[in-house]
């Protein structure tokens, strides 16, 4: 059943490389409905009810697709057909490239209205005061971030977990934009949802960052600076995981992120990451070219895990399954 997780992975990125999102009746737009609806159920501005909020939130995700996992035991087919599903559904990587390409375009046309109107298909910022410079940070910081959250951290729990892992990585993730940010409402009911996903990012995003470094030639990037400043300046990002990704990316491209941002009123000033000029709109092609070769990587990554490290922990746990029952024999 690992060679049909494994075809299942590779068959969902594959629709997502050459479809992409549907634009209607999209999955995660529709559990998105249901987690608003939950909340207005169960608000309550404190943590208990933000923990209570994820756990149901993120659990039946995890339950549905152990359920499936169970229906479709000793039906290859059957499981392939349902991780390449959840794949599809979950993976974001065409839709990321694509909005970096329609907002270079917009900033080489000089059309700063339709850049700014086109920036919240990647990020909260408000655009209405940024220029091509800003407005080209915003895409690169966002392209780099979201390739481990719509692509690397997917195919990861994919490989390690199946379906349940895609569907729930995907609702912690949701989840985590919708509810984990610092406003008034969910300071305090969103740091549970914050907080998990940051713990399931942990290593997707290292793994983005490293992957960044080995890849920063396909977009004339040099990989001993990438390498410098991603171990200079990963960790001063105010995110545990963004900074691993942003600061690869900085050093791959030869620009400088970060500085001050602004979310619906709210002002945020980030270290500096990198050492070159501030990006422009000829940066967003590259970004997309390593963010493409990134998720790429991952993919034969994820698709080798199952069949070698998934394996041997596998016999592991069987190995001491049965050591275990030797045991309790001879004590009865």
């Amino acid at each position: 059943m690992r060679q049909a997780t494994v075809a299942g992975l590779v068959a969902g990125y594959a629709l997502d490389a050459l479809v992409g999102d549907p634009r209607r009746w999209h999955p995660v737009a529709g559990f998105g409905h249901v987690a608003s609806a939950l909340e207005r159920r169960i608000y309550r501005p404190d943590r208990a009810a933000g923990a209570a909020y994820t756990a149901l939130a993120v659990g039946a995700p995890v339950a549905l697709g152990a359920a499936v996992t169970v229906a479709t035991r000793g039906r290859p087919l059957a499981r392939g057909a349902f991780v390449a599903a959840g794949t599809w559904a979950v993976l974001g990587g065409r839709t990321l490239r694509r909005e970096a390409a329609v907002m270079g375009e917009a900033l080489r046309g000089g059309d700063l209205a339709s850049a700014r109107d086109r920036l919240g298909h990647l990020c909260g910022r408000d655009p209405s005061m940024l220029d091509e410079s800003e407005l080209a940070r915003a895409a690169v910081e966002s392209v780099a971030e979201n390739t481990s959250d719509a692509v690397v951290a997917p195919l990861l729990w994919g490989a390690v977990a199946g379906l349940p892992g895609l569907l729930g990585y995907r609702a912690a993730n949701t989840l985590d934009a919708m509810v984990g940010h610092r406003s008034p409402r969910y300071a305090r009911f969103g740091t549970p949802a914050a907080r998990l996903d940051d713990l399931l990012n942990l290593v997707p995003s290292r793994l983005t960052g490293l992957l960044t470094v080995a890849v920063a030639p396909v977009a004339r990037g040099d990989r001993g600076r990438a390498w410098q400043v991603w171990r200079r300046d990963r960790n001063d990002h105010p995110s545990p995981n963004a900074g691993q990704c942003e600061a690869a990316m900085a050093g791959a491209l030869d620009v400088r992120l970060g500085g001050r941002n602004v979310y619906a009123g709210r002002v945020e000033v980030r270290p500096f990451l990198g050492d070159g000029p501030r990006p422009q709109a000829g940066h967003l092609p590259r970004t997309a070219r390593i963010s493409a070769t990134v998720g790429l990587a991952t993919l034969g990554l994820a698709a080798a895990y199952p069949l070698t490290v998934g394996r041997l922990i596998s016999t592991a746990g069987r190995a001491v399954r049965d050591g275990l029952q030797v045991v309790r024999g001879r004590w009865r």
